[in-house]
């Protein structure tokens, strides 16, 4: 009986703990403070996404025209040529020697040359003794007059209808940009409906084979190759022969940069020469030199080697977008009476141009 009674009273203080406990917890809740119930929360609706704007149609960049396009690829030489004679003439309001001399200056560093130099401010001279030039505005206009009689001394375009096929043999010293005027001359006819063949005759370097041979793929032409250092002599009477049999309209014969002051390469840009003239009457019927505007006055020194030894009878001017020296355009025919057939504004295939006299010279003398 003892034992049931100590159990009896060991419950019943359990009880009371814990019924002690319980008052405490609630004791020490603040009061009005809501028992927590830990229950996840009730994901909120998803707002239904608003229909998205249609988008506007975007806008088809304005096409440029060939005088924009011609003015960016100017732009150094326009700076360097006619934005420095705008900034002599600004402010003035008479015409003297001082001036005309200070003009003299501005041409001969733009690279116009001191023999074109001196006939232009001759003439500007003459004018002015006759009172044709009565304020500086007079004198602008005659300046651009005098460079563009100049210029299109120059413009002769080549007639590709003359001969079937047109041969062209291009020549010039390395680096120049010769195989890519190439390329792109070939993209050029292509797009005018000529067919063309290209002829790999600058064997001394594989890189100028393969560099052609992805032009001839871009422009979809077909290309007469050899293995590297085969006689390029060789390379030339394969590809006329290749080019009568395709009927092609043009053929164009890349050759090997050398230096114009090695007396045996200039040879043998003879020999392929004779090749061409013995294989098909009259070929080339072009001989183009590709020159680069950024080397300035040196470039007529080439040019005129290689008139010398091959008989140049066009000019491809490359680079004139990456050079202020663009005034040798102004040059060439006065000092070579070599005509410029195209010229190069930048890196595009488009931007190799046939040359456009009238063109260049309103790119050249924007509306002051």
């Amino acid at each position: 009986m003892a034992a049931l009674g100590v159990l009896y009273l060991t419950a019943i203080l359990l009880v009371a703990f814990f019924i002690f406990l319980l008052l405490r917890r609630a004791r020490c809740r603040p009061k009005g403070e809501p028992a927590v119930e830990r229950r996840e929360a009730e994901p909120e609706a998803a707002e239904e996404p608003e229909a998205a704007e249609e988008p506007e149609a975007a806008e088809e960049p304005e096409p440029v025209s060939l005088l924009d396009r011609m003015r960016q690829g100017l732009a150094k030489t326009q700076g360097a040529l006619v934005g420095r004679i705008d900034d002599l003439l600004r402010g003035k309001k008479e015409i003297d020697e001082e001036l005309l001399e200070e003009i003299e200056e501005v041409l001969v560093t733009a690279d116009i040359g001191m023999k074109t130099t001196q006939d232009i401010v001759t003439s500007l001279e003459e004018r002015l003794g006759r009172q044709e030039l009565q304020d500086t505005d007079a004198l602008r206009r005659a300046l651009k007059e005098e460079i563009g009689r100049r210029l299109r001394y120059e413009a002769q375009p080549l007639d590709l209808s003359q001969a079937q096929p047109f041969v062209i043999m291009v020549v010039g010293v390395n680096g120049v940009g010769k195989t890519t005027t190439i390329g792109k001359l070939a993209r050029l006819f292509t797009s005018e409906g000529k067919s063309v063949v290209l002829g790999a005759a600058d064997t001394f370097r594989a890189a100028a084979v393969d560099q052609l041979a992805i032009w001839s793929e871009r422009a979809g032409v077909d290309i007469i190759r050899h293995a590297e250092g085969a006689d390029p002599a060789a390379v030339a009477f394969d590809a006329v022969k290749a080019a009568q049999a395709r009927n092609a309209d043009i053929l164009i014969l890349d050759t090997a940069g050398r230096l114009h002051t090695k007396v045996n390469l200039m040879e043998e840009l003879k020999k392929v020469r004779r090749v061409l003239g013995r294989e098909m009457d009259g070929a080339p019927h072009e001989t183009l030199l590709v020159m680069d505007a950024t080397t300035g006055q040196n470039a007529l020194t080439q040019a005129r080697l290689f008139h010398e030894a091959v008989e140049v009878s066009g000019i491809a001017l490359t680079k004139l977008d990456g050079t202020a020296r663009g005034g040798i355009l102004v040059a060439i025919g006065e000092e070579l009476g070599i005509p410029v057939r195209y010229v190069g504004i930048g890196e595009k295939a488009e931007d190799l141009r046939p040359f456009d006299p009238e063109l260049f010279v309103e790119a050249l003398f924007p509306e002051a």
